[in-house]
């Protein structure tokens, strides 16, 4: 007994006819990722110009000399990407971090060349004192009686001034401060102004939240804290609605870019500032987000490809133009291909 009774479909809720082929599933794609969405993070040490230490917890991740993050800053350039990130290491390290401001320190040398070579790469510098200080904090310590510290947020923001400026007088195109001091943007901002970089930007990470993602960054940057956490100045995960005021008080300072950090975990974050806001956004995905996805791919739970791309594709669907990623370079290989 043959059964002739058709299901009855409605015309518009085939929505698969524009999911057969790949043709047409390029076609109708909403969202598009380009090697000029990304920035790379470096991590360039002063040990030796040669020096050259892959992170264990990062594979493919390295602390490098300044020879080798010219040969890096090169490949970027033919990668078409949106810029690197400089992250500075060293075993200069005092209580307040002094050498983060020094003139002749290796993330200020390291623009002045990068610059000379390759004037066409964007290169951002990450302003903090975490990397340049002896405990390992954000900024410069206030003891207490009973033993409690806190961060001296006032005295840290001077510290960060002087670093801002340092960094733009050796040529930085994009100064951001990762520190998550009240004010800084503001005293920054102000200060670049009355030193004649009043065209330089500033990409602020103004929504920094107090995660478990940054385990390995810590290992690569050489800034675990000695003691104590971060917690006090870093967002706490549950709090939306003060990332959109920190944000917005960041824009009023005197921001030109914004950046939500961590991104995979933060996602509605990300789509909030987009919505609330019309400054360009920046999304960090983590060194947590990363070696979640090498370590899985390593034991072959998932394929590393395919998960890196759909990653970085959530989160420019979420409403970040930038993305800083340690997949740079392995991501604008897979769109060129």
């Amino acid at each position: 007994m043959s059964y002739n009774n058709a299901i009855s479909i409605q015309s518009d809720s085939r929505t698969r006819r524009t999911r057969m082929t790949e043709r047409m599933r390029n076609l109708v794609r909403e969202t598009h990722l380009e090697p000029s969405n990304f920035i790379l993070p470096l991590f360039v040490s002063d040990r030796s110009a040669n020096y050259r230490n892959e992170i264990s917890s990062m594979p493919g991740v390295f602390q490098f000399g300044i020879d080798h993050i010219l040969r890096q800053s090169e490949r970027a350039v033919e990668s078409k990407l949106g810029g690197i990130i400089l992250f500075g290491i060293t075993d200069d390290k005092d209580e307040t971090g002094s050498s983060a401001h020094n003139e002749m320190g290796i993330v200020q040398q390291t623009v002045r060349e990068i610059k000379k070579r390759f004037p066409e790469l964007l290169v951002a510098t990450d302003v903090c004192l975490c990397e340049y200080t002896s405990h390992g904090h954000c900024g410069i310590i206030k003891e207490h009686d009973g033993g409690e510290f806190e961060i001296a947020n006032d005295e840290t923001v001077e510290e960060l001034v002087l670093e801002a400026l340092s960094h733009a007088e050796a040529g930085s195109d994009l100064i951001s401060p990762s520190d998550m001091m009240d004010g800084r943007i503001g005293a920054i901002r102000e200060a670049l102004d009355e030193n004649g970089f009043e065209k330089l930007p500033i990409m602020s990470y103004s929504a920094k939240f107090a995660s478990g993602f940054y385990g390995p960054f810590r290992e690569a940057a050489g800034s675990s804290p000695s003691f104590g956490d971060r917690r006090s100045h870093q967002m706490d995960p549950a709090n939306g609605d003060e990332a959109m005021r920190v944000i917005e008080r960041d824009i009023r300072e005197g921001a030109d870019i914004i950046m939500v950090k961590p991104a995979m975990s933060y996602l509605d974050i990300i789509r909030r500032a987009k919505d609330e806001f019309t400054l360009p956004i920046a999304a960090y995905q983590v060194s947590g987000e990363y070696a979640m996805i090498k370590a899985a791919s390593a034991n072959g739970w998932l394929d590393e490809e395919r998960v890196m791309m759909e990653s970085l594709l959530s989160i420019k669907r979420a409403g970040a133009q930038i993305i800083l990623t340690y997949f740079a370079f392995e991501a604008a290989k897979n769109l060129r291909s």
